[in-house]
């Protein structure tokens, strides 16, 4: 099996950028993608187990694996949730899969948003990015006549990066489409 683009393009080009413009002398220490996971809750949808083995098909179509039951870890009963209830599905995507998903990420899938204008900098403190994708419909792989619904589904991406700053410069040098800040 040959690799995914993306990963090809991060071993000759990104990586020997990036640990020069980080002043890194150990190869090892450049950042990098260690996992992502595509995650969709439901709660419209407790206690409907066709809708959710729908919702759970179309996100193995769009990441190419199979979805885990995510379960209530405790009762809220403002929510109408109990322990041990379905809440929503989602998959861990490493090495192979996970290039192949950025891939189709990063280059169809954003660019399918309308009135795109870029995605906006939500790092955690430790290296990890959030995106919130309002409508799984930009996907491709995202058959129509499946389901009736559309659900929005959050993308992390876990790196190895110690800071928000590294972790910015390898997603922009993967090609994630930031906003331009003009101030």
């Amino acid at each position: 099996m040959s690799k995914p683009r993306l990963q090809a393009v991060y071993e000759t080009k990104i990586r020997p950028d990036l640990q020069k413009s980080l002043g890194l002398t150990n190869a090892m220490a450049v950042p990098r993608i260690n996992k992502v996971v595509v995650n969709v809750g439901l709660k419209e949808l407790i206690g409907d187990t066709k809708a959710t083995q729908r919702v759970a098909d179309v996100i193995a179509r769009i990441t190419g694996q199979k979805p885990v039951l995510t379960l209530a870890r405790k009762s809220i009963a403002g929510f109408k949730i109990r322990e041990g209830m379905q809440i929503g599905v989602k998959v861990t995507l490493r090495r192979h899969m996970m290039y192949e998903f950025l891939d189709r990420l990063i280059n169809l899938a954003l660019p399918m948003v309308r009135d795109f204008r870029g995605v906006g900098e939500a790092f955690d403190q430790r290296g990890n990015y959030n995106l919130g994708i309002r409508d799984w419909q930009i996907f491709p792989e995202v058959d129509y006549t499946i389901t009736d619904q559309s659900h929005g589904l959050n993308v992390t991406i876990h790196t190895s990066a110690k800071n928000d700053a590294a972790a910015y410069a390898l997603l922009k040098a993967f090609g994630m489409p930031f906003k331009v800040n003009k101030d």
